[in-house]
């Protein structure tokens, strides 16, 4: 059956929107891309894309025959079916949700309405969210949600860097209405291979709340058990082997210098602000909370206790591997190494980073960049943080016992064998 061809207006261009774009023009959809943000849109009219999952041919084919139509003003959404709302939900400075990204969305699309359209909230967010945030700014233009506009919300699921196509996720969708969530299953069932329906948008809202909170807990509970083993002098690596080997229940974890990016460290504590409201305390996010935050400085002291162990001591000169969250994108929020070099420029150290990803990142108010892969040697310490793809590794591994791998890498690395690493 062939799929009806709908104008789709996505607000909000980064790893979220953009790849949501590129599946809807996959399908034949004409696309409104809008982003308030005119740098970013002009880096995607330019080809300038630096997001691993975005084929920057068909994009930039795609604007060439107007089937992908950029703006920075939400005006883009006048002739729009479908209305998909994807910018950030991040923290306040007092580690509570900050929704003035989403409300400045709806107030800027408020004139440009009209009636039959689906309006859908794809930003992560606290159960309640779009009944009562967007709910009541809709119905206050004299729309009656789920008879003649459609309000839905579907958690995104997308995992930048990752080799599972977009499509292959299933997507969860709650509507305020019945036929709310039919308009909007309609919608993602052309671009999704399946579609999971909820019987709320509270209920989509939480399913994603949940699903990045058991990770950031799990994750915490391990990066906890990591720094007891070493201080028991135990191998964290060989016990998660071992429990491994268990054929149910266990899961396994992998220690890390901490939890980064926008969604697992930031996610949970939307849900126990609204925890709350409600007179319930969330024990197991605040303690993971905890144990994440200290993770950056729990790496730098032992960095710094590597530096001590060498000739220069804490005069070395420190080359930290790897900026972004996590490996193969160019994501520095909430990255657990840029607060490591941010603690290591505290204490007076000598330091700089590579990151083919991340040419430059600022710090304090002062802009750091990059080195070049040449002068990688040129370091008394390297400092292995993030394990990026098509990092140089052959010259990482040239001096061993100037290189501090905080993942353990050795034990994966393809240059030894298991008899070599078992010596």
């Amino acid at each position: 059956m062939e799929t009806k061809k709908q104008s789709i207006a996505v607000l909000g261009l980064g790893f979220v929107g953009l790849p949501l774009c590129q599946r809807f023009l996959e399908i034949g959809n004409t696309v409104h891309g809008i982003d308030i943000d005119r740098r970013k849109v002009e880096s995607i009219l330019n080809g300038e894309i630096y997001n691993p999952d975005i084929n920057k041919n068909f994009i930039s084919e795609c604007i060439k025959k107007g089937q992908f139509v950029l703006h920075d003003a939400s005006k883009g959404v006048a002739n729009a079916d479908v209305i998909i709302i994807c910018v950030p939900t991040p923290l306040t400075s007092e580690n509570k949700p900050d929704l003035s990204y989403v409300i400045q969305a709806i107030s800027n699309i408020l004139p440009y309405l009209k009636e039959n359209q689906l309006v859908c909230l794809e930003s992560t967010t606290y159960p309640g969210t779009t009944e009562e945030l967007i709910l009541p700014r809709i119905e206050a233009q004299g729309f009656q949600i789920g008879k003649n506009i459609y309000l839905a919300y579907s958690p995104e699921r997308i995992n930048p860097g990752s080799t599972i196509p977009l499509q292959v996720i299933p997507k969860v969708v709650g509507g305020t209405t019945e036929e709310c969530l039919k308009r909007a299953v309609e919608v993602y069932e052309s671009i999704f291979d399946t579609v999971h329906k909820v019987s709320s948008t509270k209920a989509a809202e939480m399913t994603k709340i949940l699903e990045n909170t058991q990770r950031f807990i799990n994750i915490s509970f391990i990066n906890d058990c990591a720094i007891l083993c070493e201080k028991m002098n135990i191998d964290i690596f060989e016990v998660i082997e071992a429990a491994a080997t268990k054929p149910y229940g266990f899961v396994p974890f992998t220690p890390s210098t901490g939890i980064g990016g926008h969604c697992i460290p930031i996610d949970p504590l939307y849900l126990s602000w609204k925890a709350k409201e409600f007179g319930h305390e969330s024990v197991f996010i605040n303690i993971a909370d905890q144990i994440n935050k200290k993770m950056p400085e729990y790496i730098t002291e032992k960095i710094l206790d590597f530096l001590l162990s060498k000739p220069r001591k804490l005069s070395s000169s420190v080359l930290l591997i790897g900026l972004a969250y996590k490996k193969d994108i160019n994501d520095v929020r909430e990255s657990a190494s840029l607060k490591i070099m941010e603690y290591l420029l505290q204490k007076g150290i000598d330091v700089a980073y590579y990151d083919p990803y991340v040419p430059q990142v600022m710090i304090n108010s002062q802009m750091y960049h990059s080195i070049r892969v040449d002068e990688i040697s040129n370091y008394d310490v390297n400092v292995l943080l993030t394990e990026h793809t098509n990092l140089p590794y052959e010259k990482i591994y040239a001096s061993p016992k100037n290189l501090l791998d905080l993942k353990k890498f050795f034990v994966s690395s393809p240059r030894y064998s298991k008899e070599e690493m078992e010596k």
